[in-house]
């Protein structure tokens, strides 16, 4: 009954998209058309320049193209309607696409590290000039595009991974004017597939927090920076409650913890008052941990099973 309570609740929610949400999908779209608008310039530099550097970032920047479609599409998803066979919406759409995003990057990594492997054996020659310029740009491109991420991302493990994927081509950006530099300056053509290999390396270690985050979402692990113990003390410090137990905390989308729990009150009370007393826990859910969605089974006596009382479960010396 519980859980029937709470979907109907989550249902009044996914109608209507939030302005954080509104204003991610204006920036998620921006960044997208400057990306791919780039992408094209670094991969004919990275040919005419013969440099893997450009061409790790290229390859890893169309895969930023790549992410930000789908970051789109899944944003989108999230916000249709409940239906009976959905019936929390598809607000795991967004966690889905962060983790493919995460799958791409690594699947990137690999390439990137084999062929730069093989040319480490015999470099080619690299054009520094025309590298250190595409790169250059490319720097200021990437570094604007994470800069509004950043600013817009919120809690979202969707808007992450975009920002995610923008910081690790910065960084690349930054490794290929380092190589062209390299090249130019003394003919160090070696130093463009070792600063590939950088580049991969930092993409798979950004990559590997993100299948970490949306890993832990899809089983319905306990959200990051929400404690447990501290959220059944706060119900159990409230004077009308005299037990909690059954606490269950996990995250309906990236940025949307939820609870439920079972909250014995103390004393005899009508229906009215136990519902006046339920709005007052959620309420302070809400402000104290955050938890927008919360189902609390109110009872007038504790279960069979072994509960946390609020004698124990409120700090020392309280």
């Amino acid at each position: 009954m519980a859980d029937a309570t709470h979907a109907a609740r989550s249902a009044e929610h996914v109608h209507h998209a939030s302005p954080d949400r509104e204003r991610q999908r204006r920036v998620l779209r921006v960044v997208l058309v400057a990306n791919a608008a780039f992408l094209v310039v670094e991969v004919v530099g990275g040919f005419a320049f013969n440099s893997l550097a450009l061409l790790a970032d290229g390859t890893h920047m169309a895969s930023d193209v790549v992410a930000l479609v789908v970051a789109l599409v899944a944003m989108n998803l999230m916000d249709r309607p409940a239906t009976d066979r959905h019936s929390f919406g598809l607000r795991r759409a967004e966690v889905l696409g962060a983790q493919f995003n995460g799958v791409v990057l690594i699947g990137i990594s690999v390439l990137i590290v084999v062929e730069a492997v093989l040319r480490l054996g015999s470099p080619d020659q690299v054009h520094g000039p025309g590298v250190m310029a595409v790169a250059g740009i490319g720097l200021v491109v990437n570094l604007g595009c994470a800069l509004a991420l950043a600013r817009n991302e919120g809690h979202s493990l969707n808007m992450h991974g975009a920002f995610l994927h923008m910081a690790a081509d910065a960084a690349g950006s930054f490794a290929a004017l380092v190589a062209g530099f390299a090249a130019w300056a003394w003919g160090a053509d070696r130093v463009d597939p070792i600063a590939s290999i950088l580049i991969a390396v930092l993409v798979a270690w950004s990559a590997w927090g993100l299948l970490r985050d949306t890993t832990n979402v899809l089983l319905e692990g306990t959200p990051r920076g929400i404690e447990p113990d501290a959220v059944r003390a706060a119900l159990a410090a409230d004077p009308s409650v005299e037990a909690v137990h059954h606490v269950h905390l996990w995250s309906l989308a990236s940025d949307e913890p939820s609870l439920s729990a079972h909250v014995v009150l103390r004393g005899e009370v009508t229906l009215h008052e136990a519902q006046q007393r339920g709005d007052e826990l959620k309420a302070r859910l809400a402000e104290q941990f955050g938890i927008e969605h919360s189902t609390l089974e109110l009872e007038c006596h504790a279960c069979d099973e072994p509960v946390n009382h609020a004698r124990d479960a409120r700090p020392a010396g309280g």
